[in-house]
């Protein structure tokens, strides 16, 4: 079996809600897939149906194979969670509660590896009420690392975590995808799915607005030059031998293949013209496509 997770036309509601609408992926064990959409996307409900947690009004879940809802006590035991929607009963100190939690599993890993591992060994005598919500973030991180799991999902995992913990929760998505593990993550924070994922889906009012891998969703490879000043189009154009585009008085999108030579010559006729290069990119950023796909989407559903 080579895909952890598989969803085929998934359909959630709440009432006359479709808060999910026929939405279709796989995963396979070693891959980082990442959700994004903006709140209300369906990102949540996705998930927690994926744990069993809801009961789906038409298509199929399965995870290692398995039904969510008919064999859930086995896909949780063998799936690591962190929710949005979830804490520790706050007396708790996170020694405490990862202590008390190994003792669901045959094979845990140890509390102390985890407390070194999560940066938690300087609070890890500390009530959860009193964490940073960093600390308390990376102790249900643990948490879902504790049962060695072969998938991962885990909702927003940043958030709420400082540049320091945020660095160390990237090195145990890469650690976690290298031993062959799953992961599902759904965040807003587009840095961080272009830093991590390997596919990605963007859903919006429950249904899939695209899907596919960094390089798919952003386009084809092209030179995006900001300047300090205007930029004459026409000009680099011609320097170019290439269609140029106007994307703001300051900015322009080179439909050219990046190239030392061809950042010689841009950066030859911006002295010409007496402007610096504030920047330099091979091909459109994640942000600028998820706005882009966002906006297409809005002004469907409007019209």
């Amino acid at each position: 079996m080579s895909n952890a997770v598989e969803i085929r036309n998934l359909k959630v509601s709440f009432g006359p809600l479709l808060a999910v609408d026929d939405v279709s992926l796989q995963i396979a064990y070693g891959e980082v897939m990442t959700i994004l959409g903006p709140n209300g996307a369906g990102k949540t409900t996705l998930v927690e149906t994926l744990l069993g947690f809801r009961a789906p009004q038409a298509g199929t879940v399965r995870v290692h194979g398995l039904d969510p809802l008919r064999d859930h006590r086995e896909v949780v035991t063998r799936t690591g969670a962190l929710l949005q929607r979830g804490g520790v009963w706050f007396p708790m100190t996170p020694r405490e509660v990862l202590d008390l939690t190994s003792t669901y599993y045959d094979a845990p890993r140890s509390t102390s590896e985890l407390l070194s591992l999560l940066d938690l060994e300087r609070c890890a005598r500390t009530p959860w009420r009193r964490l940073s919500g960093g600390e308390q973030q990376r102790t249900l991180l643990a948490l879902a690392l504790l049962g060695r799991p072969r998938a991962l999902v885990l909702d927003e995992p940043t958030s709420s975590v400082d540049p320091e913990g945020r660095q160390v929760i990237r090195d145990i998505i890469t650690a976690e995808k290298q031993r062959g593990c799953a992961l599902l993550i759904t965040t807003h924070e587009l840095d961080e799915a272009e830093r991590l994922a390997d596919n990605l889906v963007l859903l919006h009012r429950g249904h899939e607005v695209a899907k596919g891998t960094l390089l798919e969703l952003t386009g084809a490879p092209e030179l995006i030059v900001e300047a300090s000043g205007p930029l004459d189009p026409e000009a680099l154009a011609e320097l170019l031998n290439c269609n140029v585009i106007l994307d703001g008085p300051q900015r322009v999108r080179c439909d050219v293949v990046s190239t030392p030579e061809r950042i010689a010559v841009v950066n030859t006729y911006l002295s010409s013209v007496g402007l610096a290069l504030v920047s330099l990119r091979t091909r459109a950023s994640l942000e600028e496509r998820y706005l882009a796909l966002i906006g297409e989407e809005r002004e469907a559903s409007a019209s």
